[in-house]
């Protein structure tokens, strides 16, 4: 909602000072479909160029993110640390009961209690995997943590492709709103034997290009990449949480500071409070029981 709520603040501030201080629109209207044809065709075709078929889908889905925000809720932090506990607890109690949890997490029914977490791939295969090596018997923990902050690194790079994608554009926006304007100077120097109100009306045309390249890169694009790279950046913070309750793990702290030092670790604004959390730990420890 806050993402229409700023673009129609943009149409709406920009357009409405314009004819408030006596601007017309019938200049812009008229020569907008032409120049936007030619800026944004020419943008697409440099975001396909410098892209593969993989980051332009990534990108695609990525862009959604501006409106939808980040997908990890508050809720689904305290659920992970109820899953992570429960994980933790069966492996410290047997560890030959673990196997089937971490080998086939689709058929879990630990894991199918949190059916939001199940679906990332990502999530479930960094739990997964870091536990398994746990009951390898690892003789450094500090190897297996090492191994993780590579994979998140890597993990998060590929996530911030889409925002360096359209930063890229919108970087590149002037220029071609430039190239646009020059166009448009080249058809009136090729009409300079035409009176002064026509030639200053082809004039103002042609200036709608560099308008747009600079309105398009600096009210669009790039505010756009920049919501895609917070958003990416925030849901990090789930998996982040991931890695440090299971490295607690790895250095055979308790299960319930294990669970508390991810929490710590959690920002304040998606953090579950102490008590909101020991309630949930009661309610999985009941029924387990």
């Amino acid at each position: 909602m806050i993402g229409i709520a700023g673009i129609a603040i943009i149409f709406i501030m920009v357009f409405g000072g314009y004819i408030a201080a006596g601007g017309k629109m019938g200049i812009i209207l008229h020569s907008l479909p032409y120049e936007m044809a030619m800026i944004l065709g020419a943008a697409i075709g440099a975001f396909a160029l410098s892209n593969d078929m993989a980051g332009v889908k990534q990108t695609a889905r990525d862009v959604g993110k501006v409106f939808k925000g980040p997908k990890w809720k508050p809720q689904d932090y305290r659920d992970l640390l109820c899953l992570l506990f429960e994980l933790i607890r069966l492996a410290r109690q047997n560890p030959v009961a673990i196997e089937e949890h971490i080998e086939a997490p689709a058929n879990s029914p630990i894991f199918s209690k949190y059916p939001k977490i199940l679906t990332d791939h990502e999530a479930i295969d960094l739990i997964c995997d870091t536990m398994r090596s746990a009951s390898m018997n690892y003789d450094d923990p500090h190897q297996v943590e090492e191994v993780l902050d590579k994979r998140m690194e890597a993990n998060l790079h590929h996530a911030l492709h889409s925002s360096h994608a359209l930063q890229t554009v919108a970087d590149g926006l002037p220029a071609l709103g430039i190239v646009a304007a020059v166009l448009g100077v080249i058809k009136t120097m090729a009409s300079i034997d035409q009176p002064p109100e026509v030639l200053g009306k082809m004039i103002g045309g042609a200036l709608v290009g560099t308008f747009l390249g600079v309105f398009l890169a600096y009210g669009f694009v790039g505010p756009f990449a920049g919501k895609v790279k917070t958003v990416v950046e925030e849901d990090a913070h789930f998996y982040n949480l991931i890695r440090e309750v299971l490295v607690a793990n790895l250095h055979q702290h308790a299960t319930n500071i294990c669970i508390e030092v991810g929490r710590q670790n959690t920002p304040h604004h998606i953090r579950p409070s102490f008590s909101e959390l020991e309630e949930a730990l009661k309610a999985v420890k009941q029924e387990a029981a």
